[in-house]
Parts: structure tokens; sequence; C-alpha cells
């Protein structure tokens, strides 16, 4: 089993986010229930914490822009660690994120072990 981490990326500051706040609150407990799921299965390993909506991003001329975004408006929305036998699998267990369906994006990666 490898450990992957889970990023979901989401609109929080446009002036039209999506998801909407509404459709977030729709789907807190769809989200609890899938987070629970993989729970159960002994697969979460670092549980998702909620970020701030600030964020700061320092770019390769060393500037800092304000935002948790370097350009547009997809920023993260949450992150946690989950083991999985295979890419495959991790994949399998990200498209249950039931925001996806509002416009979220999540991402897939696997750790990579220290050399």
């Amino acid at each position: 089993m490898s450990e992957f981490l889970i990023v979901i990326h989401r609109d929080l500051t446009s002036n039209h986010p999506s998801p909407s706040p509404e459709q977030m609150k729709e789907q807190l407990k769809p989200y609890q229930d899938w987070v629970a799921a993989i729970a159960a299965k002994n697969q979460l390993v670092a549980a998702p914490k909620r970020w701030d909506i600030d964020g700061r991003v320092i770019s390769t001329a060393k500037k800092i822009h304000n935002g948790p975004y370097a350009e547009g408006t997809v920023s993260i929305g949450g992150l946690f660690l989950i083991t999985a036998k295979d890419y495959d699998e991790a994949v399998e267990i990200a498209k249950g994120c039931p925001i996806i369906q509002y416009g979220a994006i999540v991402e897939v990666r696997m750790a990579v072990p220290a050399a």
C-alpha cells in the first residue's frame, strides 16, 4: 500500500464561486459520509482539515501574492492522505468526492518514499 495525497481544488473567492456556499452546505453530509467510508476501510492516513481562503503564493520572482492562487480563482479547498494499492484505486476513491458534481477538481498524488 502507498500513501496518496487527495487535494480538492475549488473556486473559493470569485463573485460566483462554484460550488456555491449553498451547494457546499448541501454536500457537507455526503462529504462527511465519503470520508467516513474511507476511514472505515482503514485507508484514511490523515483526516481532512479546513483551510482559510486567504493564503500566499510565492513565485519564481520571489514575489508574494495575496490569495490562495497565483492566477485565477481556483484554490485548495481541502486535502488529506489516504492509502491505496495503486493509482487506480486512489483515483476510484477520489472519484467518490461528492463536490465534483459542482465543479470541484480532485487531484491525486502518490507519496514518493524518501531516498
